[in-house]
């Protein structure tokens, strides 16, 4: 008997039904489709998730790690694509406009201590642009043990930061991949002390000896071209970014991946020391106390400090650079009213901002002296405030009005953000002095610096005066193997960005050039939107960690040139023993083995996880 049109909806769909189970078959998923649609049943969706990095030429290994996820995820049912994307496009899709599934970059290495982590993963900062908690991950136990170290000390506050670790590992608002080596190509001879530098901060480049006579002269004598740049007073860096040579506004989150450059510009109150310290740089001495229960600091300049342009540096200048990290619009939203609106809402520099949030108000008492007074904390992680770079209130007060020009997407914002900052003025011991935009960048030694006549005895890192390099010369170039040829051919002295592990051997062959590899303390991960579902629900982010095989990502796409980890702080005194990555990794083992998915294991997962499978392919219910 057939179906009748007019019977009640129940009885169709329990005909139809019978009909399935006395052995009527569907070939299709689209009759499957069709049948739901008739019966009334609720309609299912295929799982997806679009993964976005970095293309090969930007990136050595990115775009592999991408592929090698995808694979794993696709094995498990998930429909997945891997889109390369321009570098700056890339950070402002991610950083700026929150329009990802999925990413696989690398995270600063400036984030990885308890204030990088309150930034990167407090909930309060899921709205805000920039490297502050670009997940949209929420999570009220995270939230309140970042707060609590803030304020603890000794075993308190590591407790804290581990318990934040453990909940990370747990609910994954990204799958660490690993940490790489830097692989970088020397010219030997021209400079020493290559071996023992931070190429992540200026002061590794500051701290560079000069090399012998007879060595540089060799090297000008094997140099294909002889150019004037061949003087040693000349530092020759060759990078594969081109963002630097375009855009010199240290705020800017999408053209700044490293300080280096911006940091040979602009100076900070202090850096921060491998101890975890922080040691006086502009500021002559600051000295704490504790009013109201929080912490506030006296900050004295060095004497005679002055900005690239002959303008006095005072201390209405460091008062200016908290004000505006705060709120680049410098409450222009809101002048002449009453009241401010939701719109009006102060906007803070998505740069830093883990660490202007330090900071409660800053005041100059006279030219040389200015007050910080800081929220909740210690007075060991307000320092840490005292390290973002110091800004020429001259230039950057007229940068808070609205923005003049496109491209940043996130509300009221101010001509501070988007200004690509060419020429920039800033105070650091090198100054601006030509760019070809995508090309090159020239920096000359500003001898008018601190450092320049009678250098404090007592300095960051092992810097004790200016360098013997009187200009740093930056070429931009399409790949790593041609970075590499530059340094091998004599016409560059570094790799200033890092090359893959592939241009190892041409190196090696090289004469004259000398391999420097180092561990980089920035990650590789893949970043989830927590925004966005399923990708909001923590156990189904914690399956796709157990499908990132990080030992074979090591071995297959880093070459060995990597270490994996469990946690942003592994190889810090403040990792967890028990996030320790031995083997596998401690909380989400891969589901399978040598890069092989087990794909019974995952589908079980998913669906303990509450999905479900349709012809093998993952789905969830509209």
């Amino acid at each position: 008997m057939g179906d009748r049109s007019d019977a009640p909806p129940s009885n169709r769909r329990r005909r139809l039904l019978g009909s399935l189970a006395a052995g009527a078959t569907l070939g299709t998923a689209g009759c499957m489709r069709r049948l739901r649609a008739a019966t009334g049943w609720e309609s299912v969706t295929p799982v997806s998730v679009g993964i976005k990095t970095l293309p090969a030429d930007a990136d050595p290994y990115a775009l592999r790690v991408a592929q090698s996820v995808a694979g794993w995820f696709r094995a498990a049912g998930l429909e997945v694509s891997v889109t390369p994307v321009a570098p700056e496009e890339l950070y402002r899709q991610v950083l700026i406009r929150n329009n990802f599934d999925a990413f696989v970059g690398r995270i600063p290495a400036r984030l990885r201590d308890g204030d990088g982590l309150y930034a990167l993963l407090h909930s309060r900062f899921g709205s805000e642009p920039g490297w502050q908690n670009p997940f949209g991950y929420a999570n009220l136990d995270v939230d309140d043990r970042l707060v609590e170290q803030r304020t603890a000390t000794g075993e308190a506050r590591s407790e804290a930061l581990a318990a934040v670790q453990r909940s990370v590992a747990r609910t994954q608002p990204f799958s660490l991949v690993a940490f790489p080596d830097e692989v970088r190509a020397v010219r030997d001879g021209r400079f020493e002390g290559w071996g023992g530098i931070d190429f992540e901060s200026p002061l590794g480049y500051l701290s560079l000896d000069e090399g012998s006579r007879e060595a540089v002269s060799e090297g000008a004598t094997a140099t294909t071209t002889a150019t004037a740049s061949d003087d040693p007073a000349t530092l020759r860096t060759v990078i594969t970014d081109r963002r630097p040579t375009e855009n010199l506004n240290p705020l800017a989150a999408e053209f700044r991946w490293t300080g280096v450059l911006t940091g040979l510009l602009y100076d900070p109150l202090g850096y921060e020391t491998d101890s975890g310290g922080v040691e006086p740089w502009l500021a002559d001495t600051w000295e704490f106390e504790t009013v109201g229960g929080r912490p506030r600091a006296r900050v004295r300049l060095r004497d005679g400090l002055t900005w690239h342009d002959g303008e006095p540096l005072t201390a209405a200048d460091v008062a200016l650079t908290y004000a505006l990290l705060s709120d680049v619009t410098l409450g222009r939203t809101t002048e002449g009213t009453d009241t401010a609106t939701e719109d009006d809402a102060a906007v803070a520099a998505p740069r830093f901002r883990g660490r202007s949030s330090l900071v409660a108000d800053a005041e100059a008492l006279d030219p040389r002296t200015v007050e910080i007074r800081f929220t909740d904390c210690t007075a060991t992680v307000a320092a840490r405030a005292l390290t973002v770079p110091v800004l020429p209130e001259h230039v950057w007060r007229d940068r808070a009005g609205p923005a003049s020009v496109g491209g940043v997407d996130f509300g009221a914002t101010s001509e501070a953000l988007v200004t690509n900052n060419v020429p920039p003025v800033g105070s650091g011991p090198f100054a601006f002095e030509r760019n070809v935009p995508g090309d090159r960048l020239v920096l000359d030694r500003f001898d008018d610096h601190f450092l320049a006549s009678d250098p404090p005895a007592e300095l960051p890192g092992d810097v004790d005066g200016l360098p013997p390099f009187e200009r740093v010369d930056v070429t931009v170039v399409g790949t790593d193997e041609t970075a590499v040829s530059m340094v091998a051919s004599g016409d560059a002295d570094v790799t200033g960005t890092a090359v893959g592990a592939g241009t190892i051997p041409r190196i090696g062959r090289s004469e004259g050039v000398d391999l420097v590899v180092g561990r980089s303390p920035s990650p590789y991960v893949v970043g989830y939107n927590a925004r966005r579902p399923p990708l909001t629900n923590p156990r189904f982010r914690n399956t796709l960690g157990h499908l990132v095989d990080q030992r074979a990502l090591v071995d297959d796409v880093f070459d060995g040139y990597g270490w994996p980890a469990a946690t942003l702080l592994a190889g810090t005194d403040l990792a967890p023993a028990d996030l320790r990555f031995e083997d596998e990794h401690p909380v989400t083992p891969f589901f399978g083995s040598s890069g092989t998915v087990d794909a019974d294991a995952a589908r079980a997962a998913f669906r303990d996880a509450g999905y479900e499978y349709d012809d093998g392919t993952l789905v969830e219910r509209d």
